[in-house]
């Protein structure tokens, strides 16, 4: 199967931009160019890859499913391959640190100084993904902090610590007010989740005991709003209330709750040099 980078790049390009006039523009190629090209790549996989009913110039494109999965793939080893040929040219770029929801909680500051410190000639770049790999999957990172393990073998996932749970409470609530609360407490709640990261949902309690069921947020900010007007609780882990606070949203720890799992990660292929240095230095910090 001789698929060339030039065929990733034009899928890429067309899942990215949406259509194929925008797709061809950003290549810098013409329309027809880049239909062939996309031809030749299905031709080449065997499958159809773009919906051919969206591929008109000024139409949005859908992926099928076999483009998703080549999608996904073919974004990662780009990253890889455009990486590799910036150390080949010692071009110097900053290490991507992903996270999607907090990073080391209170041992962030001291971790950003340090590297700081010891490695001036590697900027330390950070970058939100709302996503479960923050942003690992597609190679928009080089190594990410989250609080899953994604369980996807092009990964490698190192357990750093644990972490309490906390709930998540409006700053009128009964039980705002307290030092710990138990799980029971909250069973008659209205339970706000983020389902794309959330490591906290109804499973935490027993089948008997289970809060209703809220709205599922996309993102932290929207998720601290959620519970800050009323009506539904959420459930954090500590790095998140260290790092997350909201005028209207009060933390309360849960005596009972399983503690979260803070995961180091990064691609099994690293894509920047200096990935292991990094992985170095957060364990050593975290160890302290």
């Amino acid at each position: 199967m001789d698929v060339e980078l030039r065929h990733l790049r034009a899928l890429v390009a067309i899942a990215d931009e949406g259509t194929v006039t925008a797709a061809a523009a950003l290549l810098h190629i013409t329309q027809p160019a880049l239909s062939r090209t996309l031809a030749q790549l299905e031709q080449r996989v065997g499958t159809r890859l773009v919906d051919r009913g969206s591929t008109g110039a000024s139409r949005r494109t859908a992926l099928t499913a076999a483009g998703r999965t080549l999608y996904d793939h073919g974004r990662a080893i780009l990253a890889h391959v455009d990486a590799a040929l910036a150390d080949a040219a010692a071009v110097s770029r900053p290490l991507r640190l992903g996270y999607n929801c907090a990073l080391l909680g209170r041992s962030t500051a001291p971790l950003l100084r340090s590297w700081q410190r010891d490695h001036p000639q590697v900027p330390l770049e950070l970058r939100r993904h709302d996503e479960g790999t923050a942003g690992l999957a597609t190679g928009a990172v080089d190594v990410a902090v989250v609080r899953a393990d994604p369980g996807d073998p092009r990964l490698r996932a190192e357990a750093l610590y644990r972490e309490d749970r906390f709930a998540a409470l409006p700053d009128d609530h009964p039980l705002a007010g307290r030092r710990e609360i138990g799980l029971a407490e909250l069973s008659g709640e209205t339970l706000v989740t983020w389902r794309a990261v959330s490591t906290s949902g109804p499973e935490l309690w027993r089948p008997e005991e289970r809060p209703a069921a809220g709205a599922e947020v996309h993102d932290v900010d929207e998720w601290l709003n959620a519970v800050a007007v009323g009506g539904a609780v959420g459930i954090a882990a500590e790095g998140t209330v260290e790092c997350r606070t909201h005028p209207g949203v009060r933390y309360v720890r849960v005596s009972d709750a399983p503690a979260a799992t803070v995961y180091l990660v990064r691609p099994a292929h690293p894509t920047h040099p200096s990935t292991e240095d990094f992985v170095a230095a957060v364990k050593a910090l975290v160890s302290e």
